[in-house]
């Protein structure tokens, strides 16, 4: 019997490849120290680059423990554990006791730090709005309705991960 090349999987592997690049494309601007630097200027605030991504998480997040702020943010959890107590020292998040395991502690944003990402989502909206301006809004939706259902597909592909991680994305 000879193997017949299976055209449906020929167009996927394409899409895929397309998909990765753009995602690849995402990640890399959305890691760049120039994007941290522009959002922390729009915003209006002052803080270090090297923490802003750390504030946004939590704040997302949180109440979130430091090993896995620091698998999100690609960094090594002793130095993520000292750029929080910088965080904290600012007043801008708070330490604790994790709820399930007091020997975590996880990282709570404080109403300081609520205030300082209210103004980058500000910007942030302001950006990306200019970005998304000569979209048609049905394009706008539908990347809207498919790009949270396309992260828990990638959480739910990789080995270990948890499938609810994110239920909200739903």
């Amino acid at each position: 019997m000879t193997a017949r090349k299976n055209v449906h999987n020929t167009h996927m592997t394409g899409q895929l490849r397309l998909l990765h690049g753009a995602v690849l494309d995402i990640v890399g601007m959305m890691n760049g120290p120039q994007r941290d630097e522009a959002m922390i200027r729009a915003a209006g605030i002052r803080l270090d680059r090297a923490l802003f991504p750390l504030l946004v998480l939590i704040e997302r997040f949180g109440p979130i423990g430091v090993v896995e702020l620091a698998d999100r943010v690609g960094r090594d959890h002793t130095t993520v554990s000292r750029q929080l107590a910088k965080l904290e020292g600012l007043d801008l998040i708070e330490r604790r006791s994790g709820a399930a395991d007091r020997r975590v502690r996880e990282a709570v944003i404080r109403p300081t730090g609520k205030a300082m990402t209210d103004r980058i989502d500000e910007a942030r909206e302001r950006i990306l709005s200019a970005g998304f301006a000569g979209w048609p809004q049905e394009d706008l939706d539908t990347l809207v309705r498919l790009l949270p259902k396309f992260a828990q597909a990638m959480r739910d592909s990789l080995p270990g991960e948890s499938t609810d991680q994110r239920d909200d994305d739903q």
